[in-house]
């Protein structure tokens, strides 16, 4: 029913338990599994209030805070892919850069999703779960034509 499945992964316990329900669904459907992780881009300097040695200077020690984020975190994602190799579930990884709503969404486009499986962050139940999604949850689901399951990641 789903070739591909789309979780979106910050390296933490909820994305692995997003991606725990994603490797369920992919061993009963033969599905591929595309684990996205967004490293939000640095807010742009007041480049203004700055000499220009000094906003180059910012601006360097930033790219290379990314570059080693990015690093970092292709090495989480590389961890998860193999856990679902294991499992016999073909997967892969992309590490980007930008926000993290809109490069789900061009993800979704791009690959041609079929499901989306993400962690739920809020704590409240029935209809004041749906009206509180978090900002990126609230623009995938809004966003998107592909099922989204939106995985609780509260302990009961």
């Amino acid at each position: 029913m789903y070739k591909k499945i789309l979780v979106p992964h910050a390296g933490t316990s909820a994305g692995d338990l997003s991606l725990k329900h994603a490797i369920h669904i992919a061993k009963s459907s033969a599905s591929e599994i595309i684990l996205l992780n967004v490293i939000e881009d640095f807010p742009h300097i007041p480049v203004l209030s700055l000499h220009s040695s000094q906003a180059a200077k910012v601006k360097k020690e930033f790219a290379q805070i990314t570059k080693d984020m990015k690093e970092v975190m292709e090495n989480e994602m590389s961890k998860r892919t193999q856990i679902c190799n294991k499992e016999g579930i073909q997967s892969s990884q992309r590490v980007v850069t930008g926000l993290a709503a809109e490069e789900i969404l061009k993800c979704i486009k791009s690959q041609k999703i079929d499901l989306v499986v993400m962690a739920k962050r809020k704590k409240l139940k029935g209809i004041k779960s749906l009206l509180s999604l978090g900002s990126v949850s609230r623009k995938i689901v809004e966003n998107t034509s592909c099922p989204v399951l939106m995985v609780d990641t509260e302990k009961k």
